[in-house]
C-alpha cells in the first residue's frame, strides 16, 4: 500500500495526530506505523492518567496555555465518548512554615494560568476534604482529574479509521527516506 502520510507511533500523541491529520486533510491517505501488536502499548497505557490543570508552567508559556485548553478538551472529548474519568482534584500541601511562601506563589501563577477553581485553604478544609492528611495551608485544584489514556487512544484510533485511516500493528519502521514534497498545485496543497 501507499500512503501520503505515515505516523509513526501508535502511543497517544502518535495517534492524536493522525487523527487531528485526517480530520483536517480528508483527502490523504494516511496510516499510523505501529512495532507492537496492540495500540498505547508503552508509555500511554502505563502512564499516571493525570489530567494536569496547569499549575505549574510559566504564565504566559505557550506550556501553560495548552495545559490549560488540553485538559478543558479532554475532559469535554471524554464526556462525548463515554470515557470515565474522575475530576478528583488535588491538594498541594505546606507541612512547613517556609513551604507557605511557595505554595502562595504557585497560586498566583495558577490564577495567571486561567486554571479554574484554584483557592487557598486552611488546615481545618485540608481535614475536611482528605481527613488523614495533615497541613497548615494547601492549594486545593479542583480541576485536576485522572483518566486511563489509553482508553483515550484507543478511542482516537477510532476515531481515525472511521475517517478512513489505516492502523498497521506488528510493522516496525526501520529505515526512513526523505521524499519530495507534493507540488504546491495538488489537491491538498
Amino acid at each position: 500500500s501507499s500512503f501520503d502520510v505515515a505516523v509513526v507511533g501508535a502511543g497517544i500523541v502518535g495517534l492524536a495526530t493522525a487523527r487531528e491529520l485526517i480530520q483536517r486533510h480528508p483527502s490523504l491517505a494516511l496510516a499510523v506505523l505501529e512495532k507492537e501488536q496492540e495500540l498505547a502499548h508503552h508509555q500511554s497505557g502505563h502512564n499516571s492518567g493525570v489530567i494536569h490543570s496547569g499549575i505549574y508552567y510559566t504564565p504566559g508559556s505557550l506550556k501553560a496555555k495548552l495545559c490549560v485548553q488540553g485538559a478543558q478538551m479532554c475532559y469535554k472529548y471524554c464526556d462525548q465518548k463515554g470515557i470515565p474519568y474522575k475530576q478528583c482534584g488535588k491538594l498541594i500541601v505546606a507541612v512547613e512554615h517556609d513551604e507557605i511562601p511557595r505554595l502562595k506563589a504557585l497560586y498566583e501563577r495558577g490564577l495567571q494560568n486561567n486554571v479554574p477553581g484554584l483557592r487557598l485553604i486552611g488546615a481545618k478544609e485540608i481535614q475536611e476534604k482528605e481527613p488523614f492528611c495533615r497541613g497548615l495551608m494547601a492549594l486545593d485544584s479542583p480541576y485536576t482529574g485522572i483518566v486511563d489514556y489509553k482508553q483515550v487512544a484507543q478511542s482516537y484510533a477510532r476515531d481515525f479509521q472511521e475517517a478512513g485511516g489505516t492502523i498497521l500493528t506488528g510493522f516496525e519502521v526501520t529505515n526512513m527516506e526523505m521524499a519530495k514534497e507534493s507540488s504546491p498545485e495538488s489537491e491538498d496543497g
